[in-house]
């Protein structure tokens, strides 16, 4: 496992983090002894790094990783790993609208509240890194939630301070990162979202931002294990996200990125995350991970020299322009 600094903070992260939404059950049926196990072998193979949400499983992952820890503590196994958390926002719209205000979405007592609760369920007295899980670029004039984050910095309560990129509006994070409120940012950054590449990246990069890369694997589609013909279970996120045409469009593109790739000596998953790590503003990435299988797989791709500066180039041209998604049709 090769480590990464993670901005300008003074940590040395895993490249290869663990995420783990999958293993609240949101992605289909998942059995705690199989999280737990690919837990325990992720840190086994030097991954330090998990990212996790209150509203992953309504805090499954967040007790499934604060028992994996605890048992290894126990067991006399030694490491520093770093979780990082998410608190979501007041209920409400998602993201939140333009006309939300930040004092409501994320007042101070909402996030004191939400802030004891995560620790209660990792079973820890200080969060290593609280993320904000989305916003709108209208509070960043007055961020006040940020204001509240600083002083529980300031209180000994949170590590670090970082935020989840909205979806459609990523971008939205650049002033906050040259304005100084956050010590990471979250963002989706892979072979078909490539925007983070025009600013955001070098921004974070300039600014000693840790940069969190998720959605990889596009939810599971740059693997490479897709067909036309594939179903997803109805409580399963990915039924929502690839419906009607989407995914037969999916499909036919990373076909397109497997031709590239043929005579590289390069499988479609580990070309999808050695192509977001190419990037040096990148930190670490999480690929969701759900089984030992998968731990082993995604953990093997720092194992492997980076990817030719060529190959990085040439599969630029896969970026994809398709839209708002996350909304539904």
């Amino acid at each position: 496992m090769r480590f990464r600094p993670f901005g300008k903070h003074g940590f040395n992260c895993s490249e290869i983090g663990f995420g783990a939404w999958a293993i609240s059950g949101s992605w289909g049926t998942q059995a705690d002894g199989d999280s737990l196990a690919a837990l325990n072998r992720a840190l086994d193979l030097g991954v330090n790094f998990i990212d996790t949400a209150a509203g992953y499983g309504n805090g499954r992952s967040e007790r499934l990783i604060g028992q994996v820890l605890r048992d290894r503590a126990a067991a006399g196994k030694s490491g520093k790993v770093f979780v990082a958390t998410k608190t979501p926002p007041a209920p409400g719209n998602w993201p939140p609208s333009p006309y939300d205000r930040a004092d409501e979405r994320y007042s101070e007592a909402y996030l004191r509240a939400n802030l004891t609760e995560r620790c209660a369920h990792l079973g820890v007295e200080r969060i290593d890194l609280l993320q904000l899980h989305t916003w709108t670029r209208a509070w960043n004039r007055q961020p006040t939630p940020f204001q509240v984050l600083r002083a529980l910095q300031r209180e000994g309560r949170i590590g670090l301070i970082g935020i989840s990129t909205p979806e459609h509006d990523q971008n939205s994070v650049i002033d906050l990162m040259r304005g100084g409120w956050v010590d990471s940012v979250q963002v989706i950054y892979n072979l078909f979202e490539q925007e983070p590449a025009a600013e955001l990246l070098d921004v974070a990069r300039e600014c000693g931002v840790g940069v969190i890369v998720r959605v990889a694997f596009d939810e599971g589609a740059l693997t490479g294990k897709f067909t036309a013909e594939t179903r997803f279970a109805p409580d399963d996120f990915r039924a929502k996200y690839f419906e009607g045409d989407r995914l037969a469009r999916t499909v036919a593109r990373t076909a397109a990125i497997a031709s590239d790739l043929a005579g590289t000596g390069y499988a479609l998953p580990s070309a999808a995350l050695q192509w977001v790590l190419a990037h040096p503003a990148v930190s670490v990435v999480i690929p969701g991970i759900r089984s030992i299988a998968q731990a082993e797989a995604n953990c093997g791709v720092s194992d492997l020299p980076p990817m030719p500066p060529a190959l990085v180039e040439k599969l630029r041209r896969h970026q994809w322009r398709r839209g708002l998604w996350y909304g539904g049709k």
